[in-house]
């Protein structure tokens, strides 16, 4: 891999002018600025996301993730809760909720 962040959100630009609210190109967009630390844009493009495809428990596992690194613990654990309601026993979930709830 590259690793060329910059040209990558570049092309995902890109394909967001040809194919706007598409949630597959907003993760992917949120992957490349979780890579550059830029958690505030990475958590817009989820938020994005998650409102086309609001049922899509891993966009939503992901924005726990995302508050949780942005020290945002309660709203992390709203949306890990929101996770358990749709999928039910998965244990991901309950790890990461068990590690925010210690913090």
């Amino acid at each position: 891999m590259l690793k060329d962040y910059q040209e990558a959100l570049k092309d995902l630009a890109k394909a967001n002018v040809l194919e706007p609210n598409n949630a597959s190109t907003l993760r992917s967009c949120e992957r490349v600025k979780n890579m550059l630390d830029d958690y505030q844009g990475a958590f817009q493009d989820l938020d994005k996301a998650h409102v086309l495809e609001p049922k899509n428990t891993s966009t939503l596992k992901i924005c726990g993730d995302i508050k949780y690194m942005l020290n945002d613990y309660q709203k992390a654990l709203q949306d890990l809760d929101k996770v358990d309601v749709l999928e039910p026993n998965n244990e991901s979930t309950f790890k990461t909720c068990t590690y925010v709830k210690y913090m």
